[in-house]
């Protein structure tokens, strides 16, 4: 496999996703991206800064996802289950969410708490946007405010990757997921 930036980023998003920051050594991402460590540290300067990378590019592709399935035509309560389910990683990995992850295992980074409150800011106002429209078009109960919906919504994503990352049972976090979007 020939090494490029891009790929080299999503195989160390990959580890560090698995892993965590502190337990994912140098050795291990230059053995991941089968590189050398000089040249580990040639192409991203530092472990940190690769991570960062790493966060931003599972950011992004969150938030592409986000815009494919709320921003698809169809019934508002089906997507809003989707992405809370994909978003948590219910039923499709038991990684939880990677900035999630990151923001727990370094709370006081100020890069990673960018990135997260970033994703977090855009999941919402997906999510505000989609309970909008599923009340307009009188799908989703009227009187509540969109903007507290999404903001529910999104603790439970980040309460149910917390759940999903240790390993909860599979059961309950579809049981959580339900319940979510039955109170909608």
């Amino acid at each position: 496999m020939q090494f490029t930036k891009e790929s080299a980023v999503e195989r160390a998003m990959d580890a560090f996703w698995r892993n965590g920051y502190g337990a994912t050594t140098p050795q291990d991402l230059a053995t991941e991206l089968g590189i050398g460590k000089g040249s580990l540290y040639n192409s991203f300067e530092s472990k940190h800064n690769l991570f960062a990378l790493a966060l931003r590019r599972y950011s992004a592709m969150r938030i592409a996802s986000l815009a494919e399935v709320l921003g698809s035509p169809g019934p508002a309560r089906p997507k809003l289950k989707s992405m809370v389910e994909l978003l948590a990683g219910v039923g499709s990995h038991e990684k939880g969410c990677f900035v999630v992850n990151s923001t727990t295992e370094l709370p006081v980074d100020d890069e990673v708490s960018a990135v997260a409150d970033d994703l977090f800011d855009r999941i919402e106002a997906s999510f505000a946007e989609t309970v909008r429209r599923g009340q307009v078009e009188g799908e989703l109960r009227v009187g509540e405010d969109p903007e507290d919906v999404a903001s529910g919504l999104l603790a439970t994503v980040i309460g149910l990757s917390v759940l999903s990352k240790a390993g909860g049972n599979t059961e309950r976090l579809h049981r959580v997921v339900d319940a979510a979007i039955d109170a909608l």
